[in-house]
């Protein structure tokens, strides 16, 4: 369990828009691999991911299909069930409480694009291999 402590630093902040444009979208992505920063936002902040979590920049680059290769339906359905279980998960803090640190806010009506369920998707998937979880319903492969 103390292993844990060192590796979670996972902070996810999704404040969305029903209507959030792509021409506005901000992707930024740290080409330093140390620096294990994702951020995807729009302009006017209407939604936001923040992703820290060592070693994730490094296996997106190198484990996840390339952007397109997924139709966003198909990120959009594994996302739901994954977050559906995550956030049952965060809710039992004496249980999880250093794997499931915070929520994710993904409202399934709401069309976040796709770079936003392409990076979220892949986390996920990162997520349960690299702790050995599944988050059930779909298997976490690339």
């Amino acid at each position: 369990m103390k292993w844990y402590f060192g590796i979670v630093g996972l902070i996810f902040g999704l404040f969305l828009s029903c209507n959030a444009s792509q021409a506005n979208k901000i992707f930024t992505e740290n080409e330093n691999p140390n620096n294990d920063t994702i951020r995807i936002s729009n302009e006017e902040l209407e939604y936001e991911i923040i992703i820290f979590d060592p070693g994730f920049n490094a296996w997106l680059r190198s484990n996840a299909r390339p952007r397109g290769y997924y139709s966003q339906s198909y990120l959009e359905a594994r996302n739901r069930a994954w977050v559906i279980e995550w956030n049952a998960r965060a809710n039992l803090p004496l249980q999880n409480r250093n794997l499931y640190e915070m929520q994710i806010d993904y409202n399934a009506n709401t069309n976040y694009g796709y770079e936003v369920n392409y990076l979220l998707f892949n986390y996920l998937v990162y997520f349960q291999q690299k702790n050995n979880v599944n988050l059930g319903g779909f298997s976490p492969r690339i």
